[in-house]
């Protein structure tokens, strides 16, 4: 199995050495469930939106280092919602403001990580180029 070196805070070391026998015991646990679990997450929640939606969000999280504490769906709304304002992204990918932020807002703030990283992931890709967007949002 391939190893990754991942790096957890002390908290997260300890959660792991409380709740496994080991903190290598716990990662190797944790680590593929929460990959699953993100790609299952992220797969269901994109097919609410349309291509020009989708491309909306990730081009709203160019430049954005995500902090955990800003994951948050009043944050991603704040992000798109503002993007869309300021530089009318939404008008150059086809994507309706009103019906996305709509959709945006039934999400819980799990969902909106998800979309979040997701979002933010696609610019720290080996993919990110706006001309591979297309290709990403259909991926997985």
């Amino acid at each position: 199995m391939p190893q990754v070196a991942a790096r957890i805070s002390s908290d997260q070391e300890k959660w792991l050495k409380d709740y496994f026998r080991t903190k290598s015991a716990g990662a190797e646990f944790i680590l593929p469930w929460a990959v699953d679990t993100f790609f299952r997450a992220i797969n269901s929640i994109r097919s609410n939106y349309t291509p020009g939606e989708l491309k909306t969000i990730v081009e709203a999280h160019r430049d954005i280092k995500l902090l955990p504490d800003h994951t948050r769906l009043s944050y991603l709304l704040l992000r798109v919602m503002d993007a869309c304002e300021v530089n009318q992204i939404h008008n150059r990918h086809g994507a309706s403001k009103t019906s996305l932020e709509a959709k945006l807002k039934r999400l819980d703030d799990t969902q909106a990580t998800a979309l979040m990283v997701w979002a933010s992931a696609f610019w720290v890709s080996r993919a990110c180029s706006i001309d591979n967007m297309d290709e990403y949002i259909k991926a997985y």
